[in-house]
């Protein structure tokens, strides 16, 4: 991904996250902070879905539409910020390829755990991919849940071991 890419982005998720809605500054300081955390699915040349993910701090995920400032001090995880594609595109194995993607990326900056907040309707598949609901995080991290919307969840799944070679 790149800034030339942020329309795209803003498009795809005005229709993937209509009740979610984030400013563009948002992405465009994620891509600033972690460029190697921005990626642009594409198909026959056309931006069909992203995913954007940064280091974070397990049970403290970011504000929803709030820049971040700086990469977090102590990160012990990789936070998947975004995993959007658009509906004409599931089933086609791109999200699999993000998630894959994440997986590497977080064994590469050495964490051992990747995180996200889940959206009611996303759940079951994050589920699916082994993702469960994070243990710790207390009042804090319900306050912060309760921000997003009703519903939500804060997940973390186990970093894959990258394949050797890889």
């Amino acid at each position: 991904m790149t800034d030339t890419d942020l329309d795209a982005v803003m498009r795809i998720a005005d229709v993937v996250h209509p009740d979610y809605p984030e400013d563009r500054a948002v992405f465009a300081e994620r891509l600033a902070l972690f460029p190697d955390g921005c990626r642009l699915a594409e198909r026959d040349g056309v931006a069909v879905g992203y995913g954007v993910m940064h280091p974070g701090r397990l049970g403290v995920p970011p504000t929803l539409d709030a820049p971040l400032g700086a990469l977090p001090v102590g990160a012990d995880c990789l936070y998947l910020h975004d995993i959007a594609l658009l509906p004409a595109t599931r089933g086609l194995g791109l999200g699999a390829s993000v998630l894959d993607y994440a997986h590497g990326l977080a064994a590469r900056c050495g964490f051992a755990a990747l995180a996200l907040t889940s959206t009611p309707g996303a759940r079951s598949y994050w589920h699916r991919t082994g993702f469960r609901p994070y243990e710790g995080g207390g009042a804090a991290l319900a306050a912060k849940l309760a921000s997003y919307g009703v519903g939500m969840a804060y997940m973390i799944a186990p970093v894959h071991p990258v394949p050797v070679g890889a």
